[in-house]
C-alpha cells in the first residue's frame, strides 16, 4: 500500500485521463479484437498461441482470485482514494489483475513472434505501462500486479516452443487445446462444488461463476473450430489489403452483434444461469471460427475486381 500512496501523491489531471486511457489498452475487448485481427489475417498458428495464453492466463487469474478473496486497495484502506474514473471497470476482486494478465499476456506474445522490432519495442512498452497504469489509478497492489506478470510471462514462453513444433506434429496443438478445456471444467467443478465460506461476496461469487462458464465455452468453441477448419474447412488468411480491411471490421461487427444479440436472447429464455453464457460464448467462437471465414472469399474477389478497375 506504501507504493500506492506515492503514486496517489503524484496525481494530477492530466495524468489521470492519460493512465485511463493506457489501461484500457488491458480490457478484454482489446484481446478479442487482436485475437481476432492476427487470426483471421495474420496467421491461425500465432491466433491460437495468443488464445491458449489469454484463455489459459484467464483461467488460472479467476481461480486465484476465488481462491484468495483479496479485497481492492480502497476496501482495504478506507484512506486510500483512487481514479475515480477507473471504479467502474474495477469490480471483483484485486488479486491477481486480470487487466495485467491480458496486456502481458496478449503484447508479450506479439512481442514473441512478431519479426518487426518496432512492433515488438511497441509492445514492450505496453507490457510497463499498462501493469503500472492500474497502480497508478489505485485499483490494484504491486502484488496484484507481480502474480500475474509472471503467469503470463510463463504462460508466453512455455507455450512458444510448443506452438513452433506444432507444425511438424499437429497433435501438439490438439492436445493443447484440449487441456484448456480441461482446465476449464476443473474449474467450473471448483465453482460449483468448492465449500467456499458464507461469509463470502456474492457478488464476487457469481462473477466467478459466470466467468467459469464462459470459459468453458470459448474454449470448447476453439476447439471445434481447429477441428472443422483443420479437416474441412482451411481458409485462406492471405488477401489483398483491401480484403483484410474489410473481412476485420465488418467481421468484428458482426461478432459482436452476434456476442450482444445472444446476450438478450438467452437471458429472455434461460434467465441467469451462467450455463447459458457457456452456449452463447461457444456460439460466439463458433461463428468467428467458422460461418465468418467462409465469407473470406468474397472480400478477395471484391478487392480484386475494384483493383482490376
Amino acid at each position: 500500500m506504501e507504493f500506492l500512496r506515492l503514486l496517489e501523491s503524484i496525481r494530477n489531471p492530466v495524468l489521470d485521463v492519460l493512465m485511463q486511457g493506457i489501461t484500457l489498452l488491458g480490457d478484454e475487448t482489446v484481446f478479442l479484437v487482436i485475437a481476432l485481427l492476427v487470426f483471421w489475417c495474420v496467421s491461425k498458428k500465432w491466433g491460437y498461441y495468443l488464445m491458449s495464453i489469454g484463455f489459459i492466463g484467464t483461467i488460472l487469474n479467476q481461480f486465484l482470485k476465488l481462491a484468495c478473496r483479496i479485497p481492492r486497495p480502497w476496501v482495504r484502506d478506507p484512506d486510500f482514494t483512487i481514479v475515480e474514473g477507473a471504479r467502474a471497470g474495477a469490480d471483483g476482486y484485486s488479486f491477481p489483475s486480470g487487466h495485467t494478465q491480458s496486456a502481458v499476456g496478449t503484447f508479450g506474445g506479439i512481442a514473441h513472434f512478431t519479426r518487426y522490432n518496432w512492433m515488438r519495442v511497441a509492445c514492450w512498452v505496453l507490457i510497463i505501462l499498462i501493469p503500472f497504469s492500474r497502480m497508478y489509478l489505485g485499483v490494484h497492489t504491486p502484488a496484484d500486479v507481480a502474480v500475474s506478470f509472471v503467469i503470463a510471462t510463463v504462460l508466453v514462453f512455455a507455450l512458444k516452443p510448443l506452438m513452433d513444433r506444432s507444425d511438424r506434429k499437429p497433435g501438439i496443438l490438439y492436445g493443447m487445446l484440449l487441456g484448456m478445456v480441461l482446465l476449464a471444467v476443473l474449474f467450473v467443478l471448483y465453482v460449483e462444488c468448492w465449500p467456499f465460506p458464507a461469509e463470502m461476496d456474492a457478488a464476487n461469487y457469481a462473477s466467478g461463476r459466470e466467468n467459469a462458464y464462459t470459459l468453458l465455452g470459448a474454449v470448447i468453441g476453439v476447439n471445434v473450430v481447429h477441428y472443422v477448419d483443420d479437416q474441412f474447412l482451411r481458409f485462406e488468411i492471405q488477401a489483398p489489403p483491401l480484403a483484410q480491411v474489410l473481412k476485420l471490421v465488418l467481421g468484428l461487427v458482426v461478432v459482436l452483434a452476434v456476442l450482444e444479440g445472444l446476450k438478450i436472447l438467452f437471458a429472455a429464455l434461460f434467465g441467469s444461469h451462467p450455463a447459458a453464457e457457456a452456449v452463447r460464448y461457444f456460439l460466439v467462437v463458433l461463428v468467428a471460427g467458422c460461418i465468418w471465414p467462409m465469407t473470406f472469399g468474397w472480400f478477395t474477389d471484391i478487392a480484386e475486381r475494384l483493383k482490376r478497375k
